[in-house]
């Protein structure tokens, strides 16, 4: 006699069998352990030392908060305060001159140029240090070639000096200012365009009242990441102006090095926190301005 077998006898007669999900979160636990040794060991001995302080006599160390007042009067204030006015004003000039530039990259009808573009921004955009240095002497420099051509020293110009430096980070923050605003370029839909040109709106019109309200989370955000990289830089200004430009990433190097007085590694250890500080409200600022762009914009 032949036995009909149901599903339920089926499954209940079958082995269960279930596969173990193993959690998502494992995936980033080599990650995470990375930055805790590259980023969070250095971190927490910069905080440490930027506190610490050492007696010559005795060579005994204690808790102080002397080095970060050190590092907030006479020339290390000067030097910060030095490093944000460059960045800023080299940030806000290049949000201004890349904007237009990623637009008429974004509206090419050459995919060629368009792709040439990009990708030489994206190499610019990493270019300085000592290179970038070498190539603005010799052509900006006292004897540069486009110098010594065009009479630009009887002009009054001077490549190492405040506005120098600003022209040679505009080199490399231009080309971000592209890479990072042409994606939201593109997110612009034409039905917004379309819609202003059919209510009677000029180009001009467009830009004002829809274009540029939408983008302006993400200039604010893009000017900020600008002006997080001027601000870090360092063998570009350490190359060409030493200490002619007071700048607070010359200040780290000259305390750790003790070129102006020794035993200040400690102090240099509280400029360096005093970077990190302004360097969290830049990220804090960056990320919202960025997550409501990205709102508009997906």
């Amino acid at each position: 006699m032949t036995t009909a077998l149901t599903r339920a006898d089926v499954a209940t007669a079958a082995p269960t069998r279930r596969r173990r999900r193993v959690p998502g979160w494992l995936a980033v636990v080599p990650l995470l352990l990375f930055t805790a040794l590259a980023f969070g060991l250095p971190a927490l001995a910069m905080l440490n030392g930027a506190f610490t302080a050492k007696d010559p006599a005795s060579g005994a160390t204690s808790y102080t908060t002397a080095n970060m007042t050190a590092s907030v009067q006479g020339a290390y204030v000067t030097a910060l305060l030095g490093s944000v006015k460059l960045s800023a004003l080299a940030a806000a000039l290049a949000t201004v001159l890349g904007l237009p530039l990623a637009q008429a990259v974004v509206t090419s009808r050459s995919a060629a140029l368009r792709e040439a573009v990009l990708t030489a921004s994206g190499v610019l955009a990493n270019f300085g240090g000592v290179p970038l240095a070498f190539a603005f002497v010799a052509t900006l420099g006292n004897a540069g070639v486009l110098t010594t051509h065009l009479g630009l020293t009887d002009a009054g110009w001077d490549l190492y000096s405040f506005w120098g430096l600003v022209v040679v980070y505009l080199y490399f923050l231009i080309p971000m200012m592209v890479l990072t605003a042409a994606p939201a370029l593109e997110g612009l839909r034409s039905q917004w365009r379309e819609a202003a040109h059919n209510n009677g709106a000029n180009t001009f019109q467009f830009w004002r009242h829809v274009a540029l309200p939408v983008l302006t989370p993400t200039l604010l955000g893009s000017f900020v990441l600008l002006f997080g990289s001027a601000f870090a830089a360092y063998a570009t200004a350490r190359a060409m102006v030493g200490a002619a430009v007071p700048l607070v990433t010359l200040q780290i190097a000259d305390a750790l090095s003790g070129n102006v007085l020794i035993g200040q590694e400690h102090v240099a250890l509280a400029l360096s926190l005093d970077m990190v500080l302004v360097a969290a409200v830049v990220m804090a600022v960056y990320l919202p301005l960025q997550r409501r762009s990205a709102r508009w914009l997906a």
